[in-house]
């Protein structure tokens, strides 16, 4: 017995993780909700959440991560999205990587357990895949079949290069497991960027504005919403257009139980503001 435990305890350090870097927000998120931040010897510039998160060494961004930054700090696990040359390059290095897939909700819920198995958080994450899933239960079926559309960013004019949620996001399995439909519907998996008159021909009934940083950027509510007032369609004659502006509105962490949330909510205040007017 006592041999077969110190077999186990020699196996359980042989594929333990302690010095993780996690290259990008959302996965930096996650491991700090798997309550594993210990092991974290650095993140990227953009980690800014929790607020330990800003006290963890920098390694550039996503897009740019300073490769001589990540040996320097001996890893043994990069946790990162998709990003083939880069990984590659670590690959070449012998530095162990994890790639991981957070553009759909089935991906996140996964990358959330994977990350669990690999830190020896298993617990954790069922539990709070479980709080997603309730999370999701829980906005289903308040209004239906309405043609809801997620805009992403600050803009202060709809004439060009409006940046929307597609079908290939994650926002799109929200609406849909809601009850709701998207009010963009495309095969074509890039990002869809409308103008005024496509907005138009869209003819949301609820459009929910993602302005995560309209505090950085010195905007109003008023000034966002401006544009939207006398627009042609539904989710404007009836005063339908909301904000969610937490800066979790675009990072697909564990977070997005708080996203669920204020879904919920916009859902809730719609069905009774409808009925009453």
């Amino acid at each position: 017995m006592k041999y077969f435990l110190l077999i186990l305890l020699f196996l359980t350090n042989l594929f333990s993780f302690d010095r993780v870097i996690a290259l990008s927000p959302s996965i930096n998120e996650i491991i700090y909700a798997l309550d594993a931040k210990d092991k974290i010897v650095a993140n990227t510039t953009y980690s800014t959440f929790p607020k330990d998160a800003l006290k963890k060494q920098k390694v550039g961004g996503y897009f740019s991560p300073n490769l001589e930054k990540i040996i320097s700090l001996n890893p043994d696990l990069v946790i990162m999205q998709k990003n083939y040359a880069f990984s590659n390059k670590l690959h070449k290095l012998n530095i162990k990587t994890k790639v991981v897939n957070i553009d759909k909700l089935k991906n996140i819920k996964q990358t959330i357990k994977d990350i669990g198995k690999l830190l020896n958080k298993q617990e954790k994450a069922k539990d709070i895949v479980k709080q997603i899933n309730q999370a999701l239960i829980d906005t289903k079926n308040i209004v239906k079949n309405k043609k809801i559309l997620f805009v992403i960013g600050h803009n202060k004019t709809l004439i060009k290069r409006v940046f929307i949620s597609g079908n290939d996001l994650y926002f799109d399995d929200i609406i849909n497991i809601s009850g709701n439909t998207n009010a963009y519907q495309s095969k074509v998996k890039s990002q869809p960027v409308l103008n005024y008159e496509n907005i138009i021909a869209l003819n949301a009934d609820i459009v929910i504005l993602l302005t995560p940083y309209i505090k950085q950027n010195h905007t109003s509510k008023a000034e966002l919403l401006a544009p939207w007032k006398d627009l042609n369609i539904n989710a404007s004659k009836t005063d339908s257009i909301y904000f969610i502006d937490k800066l979790y509105a675009g990072i697909p962490s564990n977070r997005i139980i708080y996203f669920l949330q204020d879904f919920k909510n916009i859902l809730l205040h719609y069905k009774n503001h409808v009925k009453t007017n």
